[in-house]
């Protein structure tokens, strides 16, 4: 059976606003297949005006905190962006990308299943890298 990847209903661009894209970005994070021992906090990085775009830049960082270290050793972000086009009627819903602090790679969360392993990763090789300096 093919797995159904989660995606959730975006704001237009016309009812769309900073903390309402923050919010959506949580409701998003919400529909991932996350551990709950991993935390993670969002925030608003920044707004960009392009000629035909409006874009607003998030990040979520993630730790693994435990008992004996509440401060995680290193944190793995995701930065998303969330578009809005001047050419398409504003009540078009808003476009969604993301991509992971350690990569180029752009993806769509109505196309790409997220996979907690991608932290984990991001995290492991922070600590090797600590490690050897």
């Amino acid at each position: 059976s093919k797995h159904v990847i989660q995606n959730i209903p975006w704001t237009t661009a016309k009812n769309f606003t900073v903390e309402k894209g923050q919010q959506q970005i949580e409701e998003l994070i919400s529909t991932w297949d996350i551990h709950e021992s991993w935390l993670h906090h969002s925030e608003f990085l920044e707004e960009e005006e392009l000629k035909d775009s409006k874009r607003y830049h998030y990040r979520a960082c993630w730790g693994l905190p435990t008992r004996r270290k509440p401060v995680p050793r290193a944190t793995a972000s995701v930065y998303f962006v969330i578009v809005i086009s001047k050419l398409k009627p504003d009540t078009a819903p808003v476009e969604v990308f993301y991509r992971l602090e350690s990569s180029r790679l752009i993806r769509r969360p109505e196309q790409c299943e997220f996979r907690q392993k991608w932290l984990q990763d991001i995290i492991e090789n922070k600590i090797l890298c600590a490690e050897r300096l």
